[in-house]
């Protein structure tokens, strides 16, 4: 299947991993770009040395394109975009801010800027800071979220650019995959489907509560601090979101969520650990090699679209 997207990143497939903290490390991403995707090293809080320790691992195990998520608002960011171009890293996306001031080097060094946007103005704004594409993503996704669906999101994204846009949240399977083309998406980036990859560290608990769970397990908490993320319920869920509507202060909540996604992701604590999840949780039945998954959602697509 050929895009503008797997032209720019020079792969098989116009699919991208999501860049997510404590998941997206050397491992999947290696595991993705082999498979014909883009694999994302999520750079999230680690120290910038680690990131790079990071983006080796990943070169020793394949010679396909990759890519380093980087957060704009982590005080990390500049060491880590510096990294960037020193490893000679292909691809880069963004999130939680503005990458305009480290576009020129990024350029410079050949580097392709995807930045993950929530809105229509963010994304125009991208665009004319010199963004290679733009990562669409809509509310159903995993973690932190924006308040647009992705079925209102992405075609209004694609009216408003010329750069290719890839669409991401809700999506898990070549129909969804065929439904973003249809909306004008050119690409599209997963992040929960590849939690319950065979590649993944995550924890087999955190794996097993995905395949079980429905379509109305995840819950969005933080709404009121305007820092919404979308988790699995469970124990920590319920505890946060009675203290939510009680009105409890931020630290309050913060503390309660303190090292949460490590717990969930490294030691399987499934109850009190943060499970962040899209809504399409409840469509993941089995866990599934990223090269399965990758070629089942291309064919699927491929026969819906009649390509």
């Amino acid at each position: 299947m050929k895009t503008r997207i797997t032209e720019i990143l020079g792969t098989e497939a116009p699919i991208i991993q999501g860049g997510m903290a404590w998941v997206a490390e050397w491992n999947l991403a290696a595991a993705v770009s082999e498979a014909g995707g883009l694999g994302i090293i999520g750079a999230a809080s680690a120290p910038p040395e680690i990131v790079r320790e990071q983006i080796r691992k990943v070169k020793e195990l394949t010679d396909k394109p990759f890519g380093v998520n980087i957060m704009m608002l982590n005080p990390n960011a500049p060491e880590v975009a510096q990294i960037v171009i020193e490893e000679k890293v292909p691809v880069v996306t963004t999130g939680a801010g503005s990458p305009a001031k480290f576009m020129a080097d990024w350029k410079a060094a050949g580097v392709k800027v995807i930045p993950v946007v929530a809105s229509v103005a963010m994304a125009v704004m991208m665009e004319r800071g010199g963004a290679d594409a733009i990562v669409a993503e809509g509310c159903e996704a995993g973690g932190h979220i924006g308040s647009t669906t992705t079925m209102s999101l992405v075609p209004q994204v694609v009216d408003a650019v010329k750069i290719p846009v890839i669409a991401a949240g809700g999506i898990a399977d070549g129909r969804g995959m065929a439904a973003a083309f249809m909306l004008g998406a050119e690409g599209i980036q997963m992040g929960t489907r590849f939690v319950a990859a065979e590649e993944s560290i995550v924890h087999e608990n955190f794996k097993k509560k995905l395949c079980k769970a429905s379509d109305i397990d995840s819950v969005v908490t933080g709404a009121t601090t305007g820092h919404p993320i979308r988790v699995l319920r469970n124990k920590m869920t319920k505890e946060y979101l009675k203290l939510e509507q009680e009105g409890a202060p931020f630290e309050e909540l913060e503390k309660l969520t303190l090292g949460s996604l490590r717990k969930a992701v490294m030691e399987g604590d499934i109850e009190n650990g943060s499970l962040m999840s899209g809504q399409i949780a409840g469509m993941i039945k089995e866990v599934k090699t990223c090269k399965e998954i990758i070629t089942s959602i291309v064919a699927d697509a491929e026969k819906l679209m009649k390509i």
